[in-house]
């Protein structure tokens, strides 16, 4: 619905331009018709005047009307080239509109003619034989009918408490989106202008994006949901713990061939996935503030979890490479236990910006603290070398009890797999560096925490995504009009339109300018106290102060009761 309002919008541009383009050319039909008839009575006059002395003036005039006469007809000419120019750009639009809505008129007739083969099919077979297509027979009184519906949505809706709710149990999930085109743009033609600036403010095309969101990134995450809900099974936090960690560590696994930047959401957006059928969890995201782009994000788990982050993005072109930095904790708390981890994210760098095939490398420690039992857990990211022995992107950890005593390895690679081994003995070896002694482990084999999925086939002509990512874009009902489903600029884009996704972006993007100077106009002029953000308060989330003193959003309910209501009142037009 949202694509074909899209296209509505953009048709009606265009004609309207073409209709400014025919007030044009009627003008200049009447100068040329005024100065025609002007040109034709001074060379009259100048016939009567053969041999006269006014003869040289009445030639003057004449130069000067077949000079108006000249001008009026090449701006005709340069009107006539202009409403052909915008007639032939988006002819082949319209074009390929048309041939769209043919080939979806003709599936829908081959499938409307196989229904209704099926449906005589097995009425002649009941007819044939009643009895063998029922368990039990149910008298006429006894059965209900329903017809089917018109335009029948991808959702089914049962009516329990006369609130509508949106079930996604039968819906089969997209697992495919379009081909990525195949547009060349030279990245440091853009980028060299950017050294050492922040990247969030840096007006870029869509050429170097996904079509995904940085609220659906962040959902992302939950790709390895299961390894919370086998986590929130243990008995044991250390178990527990080495869980959390692979789980921590599963969540850059996708993002080893993704080096195109997720689109920068606007202040307000919001992004839902609701999986309470399929793996007991919803999520909500929303864009709590602009610059810095900072986003909260709260996740609910009918299997015995919660998280929640709020994330600040810092990110940085260096020249050769751009580094993205994740700031701020993750949160996630097991139900039964009360036990509490945070942790942060690691540096993200995407390399060969200048020359060369661009690559990712995740790098940094994560430190895993377990804020009930005191339980921690360092993981290492290495950094990518050339000249290293070691296996790329490897990732080792440790977890720790209370009193510092190691009980596991942990062992693997953040695009693949995560392994941890019991710790039955430690010793003091040599060969540490500046005289320390390294420690030696001895461990029982090793056990698989966590192993990627196989990426969908054809991934890598559509962005590489993961299977989930394939569906984090797909449209669904219900949603709030603010989530980054409805972004015309990221839809047009997924499909393949990357010129009218860039207008967009830059319609957005201005819009968003102008509705921020608006809150700082209206915040200078107001006597009320200084205001977080311009004036801006988001809608699903407040601002708290922990007790190390950092501000974090916290996810003040509402969002899902507003769903069930269908009461999106309080959102703001943002696209």
């Amino acid at each position: 619905t949202n694509t074909h309002s899209e296209d509505r919008t953009l048709t009606q541009g265009v004609l309207k331009t073409l209709a400014s383009k025919l007030d044009d050319l009627s003008t200049c039909n009447e100068l040329i018709g005024k100065h025609g008839a002007a040109l034709q009575r001074s060379l009259s006059e100048l016939e009567d005047l053969r041999g006269s002395t006014d003869s040289t003036d009445k030639v003057k005039a004449v130069n000067e009307r077949a000079t108006l006469f000249r001008i009026t007809s090449n701006a005709m000419i340069n009107a006539c080239r202009d409403f052909v120019d915008v007639a032939e750009s988006h002819s082949r639009r319209w074009q390929k509109a048309l041939q769209h809505e043919r080939e979806q008129r003709h599936h829908l007739e081959e499938t409307i003619e196989q229904l209704a083969k099926q449906h005589n099919s097995l009425e002649r077979a009941w007819r044939e034989n009643p009895t063998s297509y029922t368990g039990e027979t149910l008298s006429n009184d006894e059965a209900e009918f329903f017809d089917a519906m018109e335009d029948s949505p991808a959702f089914i809706t049962v009516t329990a408490t006369g609130n509508i709710d949106y079930c996604m149990s039968n819906l089969t999930r997209r697992s495919r989106i379009p081909d990525k085109p195949n547009y060349s743009l030279n990245l440091w033609s853009i980028m060299k202008n950017c050294i050492g600036k922040d990247l969030s403010k840096i007006p870029m095309p869509v050429n170097f994006n996904e079509p995904l969101s940085m609220l659906q990134r962040l959902t992302e995450d939950l790709e390895y949901s299961e390894l919370l809900d086998r986590a929130a099974r243990c008995d044991s936090s250390l178990e527990q713990m080495c869980l959390v960690a692979a789980f921590s560590v599963s969540s850059y696994s996708t993002t080893v061939h993704r080096t195109a930047k997720p689109f920068n959401p606007l202040l307000g957006e919001t992004y839902e996935l609701d999986r309470l059928d399929e793996y007991g969890y919803r999520s909500i995201c929303e864009q709590v503030s602009h610059h810095p782009p900072a986003a909260a994000h709260h996740v609910t788990s009918q299997r015995g979890w919660t998280l929640w982050q709020h994330i600040t993005i810092d990110s940085k072109f260096r020249g050769k490479y751009i580094s993205v930095v994740p700031l701020g904790n993750i949160h996630l708390q097991f139900h039964s236990s009360g036990n509490h981890y945070v942790w942060s994210k690691v540096t993200s760098t995407v390399h060969n910006i200048i020359v060369g095939k661009l690559w990712i490398d995740q790098s940094g420690d994560i430190d895993i603290v377990n804020t009930t039992t005191k339980d921690t857990c360092r993981l290492k990211f290495s950094p990518y070398s050339y000249f290293s022995r070691e296996v790329p992107r490897k990732v080792t950890g440790v977890v720790e009890d209370r009193e510092g005593t190691a009980h596991y390895i942990l062992s693997g690679t953040w695009d693949d797999k995560m392994e941890s081994a019991k710790i039955v003995d430690s010793s003091q070896g040599c060969g540490g560096s500046e005289g320390k002694q390294k420690t030696v482990y001895q461990t029982l084999p090793p056990k698989l925490l966590w192993k990627k999925y196989p990426l969908p086939e054809n991934a890598e002509n559509m962005h590489f995504f993961s299977s989930l990512a394939l569906t984090l874009n797909e449209p669904e009902e219900g949603v709030a009009p603010t989530d980054s489903r409805l972004r015309p600029d990221q839809r047009l884009m997924e499909a393949g339109l990357w010129d009218e996704a860039n207008s967009q972006k830059q319609r957005l993007e201005e819009r968003q300018r102008l509705e921020r100077k608006r809150r700082e106009a209206q915040h200078r002029s107001s006597s009320c106290s200084e205001l977080y953000f311009a004036g801006y308060q988001p809608l699903w989330f407040e601002k708290r102060t922990e007790d190390t003193g950092d501000n974090i959003y916290i996810y003040k309910g509402g969002y899902w009761e507003a769903k069930e209501r269908q009461d999106w009142s309080q959102c703001p037009q943002i696209f």
